[in-house]
């Protein structure tokens, strides 16, 4: 169980912690850059201070606007939905809204799923090809050994003799 503690300010701000898990996969290293997005919007202070708290806690030298935050419920026996947090939304007043029950609501920090490689630079594409060319020539070789060692079996058994 999750205990957020949280103060409403004059201003009518919380002050507070919720519980995000990583959910990374494909290696990225843009270093942080301040301004607007490349399509022109600026994220508001809260989702920027999450997302940018949660990468410099695990020491995460990505740029921030290659990330979101995500919501994820899980619904009784119907399992889980996730869907990204617009970036208006205040992740800890949903936290309060829905109490501390992990269960009914997590916070998941992923890439963004634009599918665009625009926000990478040339070393960082080039990179990912390198990674790519690496796994495929180990699968490549993985099932090369596999077929190698049928095959062998297969000369095997053709070189014994008839039973019958």
């Amino acid at each position: 169980m999750i205990k957020c503690l949280s103060l409403q300010a004059s201003d009518g701000s919380y002050t507070g912690f919720i519980k995000v898990h990583l959910r990374l996969s494909r290696p990225v290293t843009v270093p942080a850059v301040d301004g607007p997005a490349p399509d022109g919007q600026t994220l508001p202070d809260h989702t920027r201070e999450v997302i940018q708290g949660l990468l410099k806690k695990f020491m995460v030298l990505d740029n921030p606007r290659k990330f979101a935050l995500y919501r994820q419920t899980h619904r009784d026996g119907q399992g889980e939905g996730i869907c990204k947090l617009p970036l208006s939304e205040r992740p800890l007043l949903l936290r309060l809204i829905t109490g501390p029950d992990t269960e009914q609501l997590s916070f998941v920090l992923k890439e963004n799923e634009t599918g665009e490689w625009h926000a990478f630079s040339v070393p960082e594409l080039q990179n990912f090809l390198v990674i790519l060319e690496k796994e495929e020539a180990e699968r490549v070789r993985t099932v090369q050994q596999k077929y190698a060692v049928y095959r062998k079996k297969l000369q095997q058994a053709l070189q014994q003799p008839d039973p019958q």
